[in-house]
């Protein structure tokens, strides 16, 4: 079993934020899937999918932001998964440049209070993860800018990237995350 998680922040007024890319991205792996994401479980929406005989769930917590582990360390508790191996998760990034993504298969939060509070409710940051690119040149208003949109050729980009987050998720289900990491982060499609 498998668990793929999607960051963001519930709530219309979030929707297109640079900060709900991962919410996005699961939308967009749920359509290529054929499912929505909408059962609501572990204090988050989930859908259980069957890949190749393995379970997938696909999750978009629920508790906003800044509190994304303690629906992902439920989960991973109920399911008794291996974060090592078991866990992806798909957040933005604004070190990347918008239209950028970058697998790795731990690291520090960076920044990122989901992904800080993940690694504190799993006691690791050995977990899988897909970075979506959302930089900006200013970084002096990081809250509106995360809590904005894109427009123009940056959301064209933004947008390619989610899509391209989407589709590395969904070879995940059935490659072993270091050759997709190895595929995207070389620029393949």
């Amino acid at each position: 079993m498998k668990l793929i998680v999607g960051l963001g922040n519930p709530g219309k007024e979030y929707e297109h934020t640079r900060h709900n890319t991962g919410f996005l991205a699961m939308d967009e792996l749920a359509s290529l899937l054929n499912v929505s994401i909408k059962k609501k479980t572990f204090n988050a929406l989930t859908e259980k999918v069957n890949v190749r005989g393995e379970q997938i769930v696909l999750m978009k917590p629920q508790t906003y932001m800044n509190n994304s582990g303690e629906a992902v360390g439920k989960a991973v508790r109920y399911y008794h998964l291996d974060p090592t191996k078991d866990v992806l998760v798909i957040y933005d990034d604004l070190d990347l440049p918008a239209g950028k993504i970058r697998l790795r298969e731990k690291g520090s939060a960076g920044g990122h209070n989901g992904i800080k509070s993940i690694i504190a409710h799993l006691g690791t940051d050995s977990f899988c993860r897909i970075r979506v690119g959302i930089g900006s040149e200013n970084k002096h208003d990081t809250i509106d800018f995360v809590l904005g949109t894109s427009g123009g050729e940056e959301k064209k980009a933004w947008l390619e990237a989610i899509s391209r987050a989407a589709q590395a998720g969904k070879e995940y289900m059935t490659e072993p995350f270091q050759s997709v990491m190895n595929k995207y982060n070389r620029g393949e499609k």
